[in-house]
């Protein structure tokens, strides 16, 4: 499995439209067919913060992500909500198994 988590910083007047977007981006993405998880999580602490958990089968598929209309919506309508540019950084799985993953 491939791991990527995506941090990202919103503008305060923009968390809940922000929310709602990323919402319909992860109902989509776990459509495709290389995505196992797509978790996404709001901070307790600064809800302004959150941070994406995508799981993916192999490293091929985040490229074919980033190229569906879904993500590209999404893409387009947060980019203005973001306080800062998004960061990610990249995983490969450790536990649990591969194969033991639905």
């Amino acid at each position: 499995m491939h791991v990527v988590h995506v941090q990202v910083h919103v503008k305060p007047e923009a968390v809940e439209s922000f929310r709602q977007a990323t919402r319909d981006n992860a109902r989509g993405s776990l459509q495709e067919p290389g995505i196992v998880r797509f978790d996404v999580c709001q901070s307790v602490d600064d809800p302004t913060r959150f941070v994406l958990v995508e799981v993916y089968r192999t490293k091929e598929d985040p490229p074919r992500h980033r190229e569906t209309a879904h993500y590209k919506a999404w893409r387009e309508a947060v980019e203005p909500m973001m306080a800062e540019p998004r960061t990610k950084a990249e995983y490969v799985n450790v536990h649990p198994e591969d194969s033991d993953w639905v």
